[in-house]
């Protein structure tokens, strides 16, 4: 699993950590049932503190994307929302958005004034 944090973002660590392993989730680079690295090897490789790591890994298993399991270790959930999700999400604005009379462009330029 290849992780990277943009330095420029201002979001806290944790939350970048956690952003960085859904998008892994989501780009199928880790399948359900696979293990994720230990909170330190993480750690290292991201150049943060274990305990960021395992505040992401607790937020991302309270959303239910991993499972924590003694002996196991803390792997992917079964069911863990993919790219192809996610794409049905967006074809599925689309849709509304058409029908409200918005098209991909105004939609897209809702999405760039979010915070």
């Amino acid at each position: 699993m290849l992780l990277r944090l943009n330095t420029a973002d201002p979001r806290p660590l944790h939350e970048q950590v956690a952003g960085a392993v859904r998008r892994a989730i989501a780009e199928g680079e880790c399948a359900p049932g696979d293990r994720i690295p230990p909170a330190r090897d993480l750690a290292g490789a991201l150049g943060v503190n274990a305990n960021t790591v395992l505040r992401a890994l607790r937020v991302l298993r309270d959303e239910g994307l991993l499972e924590f399991r003694r002996g196991r270790g803390v792997t992917v959930a079964e069911g863990a929302g993919g790219r192809s999700g996610l794409l049905d999400r967006v074809r599925g604005l689309v849709e509304d958005g058409a029908r409200l009379g918005y098209s991909k462009a105004d939609l897209i330029e809702m999405i760039r004034e979010l915070p």
